[in-house]
């Protein structure tokens, strides 16, 4: 068969053509070859213009936001949005249907498509560059567009694009961003640095060619960063990127630094201004003097911060999703200009690849409760919120469970429309829970890890076996915080998938979120929205009646 595909689409294929094995001679289910069909030419000027108009032609410029707030939700499906929904509702006692999400009160809702470039479902990198610079681009690259392939150091230096970080800090707005992943990991590292592969958080990461070539590792790319008068405010996990091998981490001594090229980025960091403020620990966070602060690192675990479940259990403690979204705030709203400010509920996601739906939605709540609280702390008149995901989970929500089921439990009702009370049933004859992945470590085949049967979090997959069956789940207690939802395809790790995501928007400008969109206008309605950024955009690039007709060229690094 003819191959029909772009040089984009090579990236993604190892063949266009894909040969699946029979399903059997005689029962009329043949595979058929597999065609991938040809994507059509794209560039990142076309890309930037496009998402411009769609949002100016809803309305974005006519608004005069003074603050913009984005928060992203690592992976939080709608499914994920509906669970956790119920989940609170019934944390407060209610049957949880009728309970709203702090968000889903935000009076416009619209949809983001989520691909990236050269991948149908995507991955956080290239979203989260999307949403930042206005730019749809590949999978595991960041912020910079897609001409050059993934890793590939030459190529990157060329093609960096401006986020909205960077406009902020030339527009002279404050900057802020937050996070409960590490710091470097994709969805933060998209807001400042510029990258051809996402893992390179720190130079350990890093081939020693990418090295030679003059590229630099995201830890390295945030102290160096110099916009404006630098970020201000950046709250998450990470320290181990920042830390020289040989250095003993603060809170766990048996965890040495990752970088080996013994330079302690914190160390360098505090001394760049004296007015710079590194905190690891709560008691540090809780010490700081806001109303003085101008300048704040918070980096409280070597990597990620702890689940919301597990952080009351940190040694050293650390603040909550919505404790840091109150400081960033605080610490912003000094500024007369105005701020930008990101902030991610990063491991939603993380709980979904781990096949642990309680966390999952457990982490969704503080989210929301984060939300709540900048929403709380700023009015819908000077100040734009916008709520999103930056791709989908597998997670699904099946069955006919009666009003009030509990959400992490079995069904009760029946597997179909009509049908007895009591606990629902398989074609086996065995109950099943509401929530399940399509994939991941949940599957019910044993592995060198753990038994065949039910998997119980944190669940580290290798040498997985073909399952005999699904397990009797009567005497399981499924809604335990450990309890892992079955997986019905056997993955290391569950992964993302390919629907669209919800947008949800309150304040000046909000009243554009509307419809499906490209998830690069998302970026659009964020910086339209606020005149200081327009007028930004049209200095460094080209405008016609405002609109703009060119991307804004960030300046190329020999």
């Amino acid at each position: 068969m003819r191959l029909m595909m772009t040089a984009a689409a090579l990236s993604v294929c190892i063949a266009g053509v894909v040969s699946q094995s029979s399903a059997g001679a005689d029962d009329n289910t043949q595979s058929r070859p597999q065609r991938i069909l040809q994507v059509p030419a794209e560039s990142s000027n076309q890309w930037f213009v496009q998402g411009a108009s769609t949002a100016i032609q809803h309305g974005s410029s006519k608004a005069k936001a003074k603050n913009i707030i984005i928060f992203l939700g690592d992976g939080m499906s709608l499914t994920t949005v509906t669970a956790s929904r119920i989940y609170e509702g019934q944390l407060r006692g209610q049957s949880g249907e009728e309970n709203l999400l702090s968000f889903e009160t935000m009076p416009y809702t619209g949809f983001s498509k989520t691909y990236n470039t050269d991948s149908q479902t995507p991955d956080s990198a290239g979203t989260m560059s999307a949403i930042m610079t206005g730019i749809k681009t590949r999978k595991g690259v960041l912020s910079v567009d897609q001409t050059g392939l993934r890793g590939d150091c030459k190529a990157s230096k060329s093609s960096g694009l401006m986020t909205a970080i960077e406009l902020a800090e030339l527009a002279g707005l404050s900057t802020g961003v937050v996070t409960t992943t590490s710091i470097t990991h994709a969805t933060p590292g998209a807001t400042y640095a510029h990258t051809p592969e996402r893992r390179w958080e720190d130079d350990s990461d890093m081939p020693e060619a990418a090295k030679a070539a003059g590229c630099r590792d995201i830890a390295q790319q945030f102290v160096d960063f110099n916009t404006g008068n630098g970020i201000e405010v950046v709250l998450g996990g990470g320290r181990q990127h920042f830390l020289p091998n040989g250095t003993n981490d603060p809170e766990y001594a048996e965890l040495p630094g990752a970088r080996l090229d013994k330079r302690d980025l914190i160390s360098e960091w505090q001394k760049q201004s004296p007015e710079n403020r590194y905190v690891w620990n709560k008691a540090q966070f809780d010490a700081l003097d806001l109303k003085n602060t101008k300048h704040i690192l918070g980096l409280f675990e070597p990597d990620p911060m702890k689940y919301e479940y597990e952080r009351s259990k940190d040694t050293a403690g650390e603040p909550s999703l919505a404790e840091m979204t109150k400081t960033a705030i605080t610490v912003l709203k000094n500024n007369p200009n105005g701020f930008f400010l990101m902030v991610e509920g990063g491991r939603i996601d993380q709980a979904s690849h781990a096949g642990n739906a309680f966390r999952a939605l457990n982490e969704t709540v503080s989210f929301s409760d984060a939300i709540r609280t900048a929403m709380n702390m700023t009015s819908d008149k000077d100040t734009l919120i916008i709520v999103t995901a930056d791709h989908s989970h597998t997670m699904t929500f099946a069955g006919y469970p009666v009003r009030g089921n509990p959400i992490l439990g079995k069904v009760v009702g029946s597997s179909g429309e009509d049908g007895p009370s009591g606990y629902a049933l398989d074609a086996l004859g065995l109950p099943y829970t509401t929530l399940s992945y399509a994939n991941g470590p949940g599957y019910t085949g044993a592995s060198d890890q753990q038994k065949e049967g039910i998997k119980k979090y944190p669940h580290q997959v290798s040498g997985m076996k073909k399952s005999t069956g699904r397990p009797d789940l009567n005497d399981i207690d499924t809604e335990d915080p450990d309890y892992m939802q079955e997986a019905g395809i056997p993955f290391k790790s569950e992964s993302h998938s390919g629907e669209d995501v919800g947008i949800w928007a309150r304040g000046p400008g909000a009243n554009a979120v509307r419809g499906t969109v490209e998830q690069n206008v998302i970026f659009h309605y964020l910086t339209q929205a606020n005149p200081r950024l327009r007028k930004v955009i049209c200095s460094m690039s080209a405008c016609k009646n405002s609109v703009p007709t060119k991307q804004p060229l960030r300046p190329t690094k020999k």
